[in-house]
């Protein structure tokens, strides 16, 4: 079994329980989960089924302070076009 398969039939195995005892706090404590995370799974497990459990990345996928695409389009497009470099400025010496 894969490490994603043995992690999904943990959190199965947690909801069902809760589901068997009918006391979310006695299960999240008896399998040391925080319910939260309990409440998050189980919400996933009844949108999406068993493949909703699999472990995603904490990372966000879009940051909230990133430029817009558009504006990132328009600068790529002006370098492409214009090679502009620094501004030099003539040194005291000269």
């Amino acid at each position: 079994m894969s490490k994603d398969g043995r992690e999904i039939a943990r959190k199965l195995r947690v909801l069902r329980h809760a589901d068997m005892v009918g006391d979310v706090s006695k299960t999240c404590r008896y399998f040391g989960v925080g319910r939260s995370s309990f409440y998050r799974w189980r919400t996933v497990y009844r949108k999406q089924g068993g493949a909703g459990l699999v472990n995603q990345p904490p990372i966000p996928k879009w940051h909230a302070n990133r430029t817009p695409i558009e504006i990132e389009e328009k600068v790529l497009h002006l370098r492409s076009q214009y090679h502009l470099g620094p501004i030099e400025w003539p040194s005291d010496g000269e």
